[in-house]
């Protein structure tokens, strides 16, 4: 019997690929679920995967791996796509893709599954990160093989043949959790006029009923990494987890927007991200106090094309590494503390300091303590314009 090892997550698409692998495809199949953060909802899938009929099921706690190999480094490279996406289901792909590899050798899979539509981005970033680092392993994608067509029928095939699933017509909703963020899809999501339900928020309260006073926390960070909170050092993980839940409570982290999938097609995307909104805003505050201006411009630049190739599947890349090199050495200077003030949905910086920053009150004053020399100020205007000048004569023939 051949078998394959599933990436599961318990939902409704995978729990049926379980039983249909087995069952059409005559496969043993092992799953693997990866606890990036989901919480309580990761608890139940082992057991869930056995009951539906998987020979093995293994679990793995990979956040820490998650927050120092994936999160930080997309942090430091100011990796958001388009409107503001975080990445964060594109940032678990990889990691979840070479877990499988890893049990796939372990248990002498010679196939890997994926509950990936035929449209989305996560196929081709798990299939494209497989190929990476085991091209000998040959991948399965039910969804692009069966009939199923709707997740109602879906749902339908559960009723069918006693899958259990938590899903239900009345909250159709799909969900991809970890601690960098969620992605939320389906149901009337799908109608871009449509606001979406406060039902589909799993981390966020609605900001109208956020606390009505602010609060403020102040953000350590060290070389780009987030190291201490509210004057307390703590581990990256535990900082996020904690932004995760102080941001939720005042409603801070949530995202609607269409964006261009990779495949070719707009999506209607809603994200939350407390902890990834307020570390980037405050990271980026960091990085205007201290980087100078060709060095900001040109990361702004790489950031981009970081995004772009974490949301595209490239990220076991020669690309990828070199431009983690140029991020790690620009964030040798970023070190210091950033204010943020939360409010009803907001998140701003009020503050920051480091030993590195490049601001000098000095110069930038307006008082008498200014220092700079206003007088060189003439000779520099005269030698900048003097292209200009040089361009306007021409265009007037002169």
């Amino acid at each position: 019997m051949s078998k394959v090892v599933l990436a599961y997550s318990g939902g409704l698409d995978t729990s049926v690929i379980v039983h249909w692998l087995k069952h059409e495809r005559g496969m043993g199949v092992v799953t693997f679920s990866a606890d990036v953060g989901q919480g309580e909802y990761l608890e139940p899938v082992g057991e869930r995967a056995l009951e539906i009929g998987a020979v093995s099921a293994h679990v793995s706690d990979v956040r820490q791996t998650f927050v120092d190999e994936y999160v930080i480094p997309s942090l430091k490279a100011a990796a958001v796509y388009e409107e503001g996406y975080p990445l964060a289901t594109a940032l678990g792909r990889p990691l979840i893709a070479a877990e499988l590899v890893k049990i796939a050798h372990e248990e002498g899979c010679g196939f890997v599954a994926h509950g990936c539509t035929g449209k989305g981005n996560d196929q081709v970033r798990i299939e494209a990160s497989v190929a990476a680092l085991a091209s000998d392993l040959k991948v399965i994608a039910p969804l692009r093989e069966w009939s199923m067509k709707s997740r109602d029928e879906e749902i339908e095939y559960c009723e069918t043949h006693n899958i259990p699933i938590e899903v239900t017509r009345a909250k159709p909703y799909s969900y991809d959790r970890n601690l960098w963020g969620v992605s939320i899809e389906c149901g009337s999501l799908e109608d871009p006029w449509s606001a979406p339900p406060e039902d589909a928020y799993l981390m966020t309260r609605s900001p109208q009923d956020a606390p009505d006073e602010p609060v403020e926390l102040v953000v350590g960070y060290t070389k780009g990494a987030p190291t201490s909170l509210d004057g307390e050092e703590m581990g990256a993980l535990g900082i996020i987890n904690q932004l995760n839940k102080i941001g939720g409570d005042h409603g801070v982290g949530r995202l609607d927007q269409v964006e261009n999938r990779l495949v070719g097609i707009k999506s209607r995307e809603v994200y939350e991200a407390p902890a990834a909104v307020m570390l980037h805003r405050g990271l980026r505050a960091l990085e205007a106090l201290c980087w100078g201006r060709e060095l900001s411009h040109f990361a702004g630049i790489l950031s981009e094309r970081y995004a772009r190739l974490v949301y595209d599947g490239l990220w076991f890349t020669p690309l990828r590494e070199s431009m983690d090199a140029f991020f790690n050495r620009a964030h040798n200077v970023t070190t210091g503390e950033v204010r943020l003030r939360l409010y009803k949905g907001s998140c701003t910086v009020v503050g920051r300091r480091s030993p590195h920053a490049l601001y000098d009150m000095h110069l930038a004053t307006y008082t008498p303590e200014d220092t700079f020399d206003h007088s060189a100020a003439e000779g520099f205007i005269k030698i900048w314009s003097l292209p200009v000048k040089s361009e306007a004569r021409q265009a007037r023939g002169k």
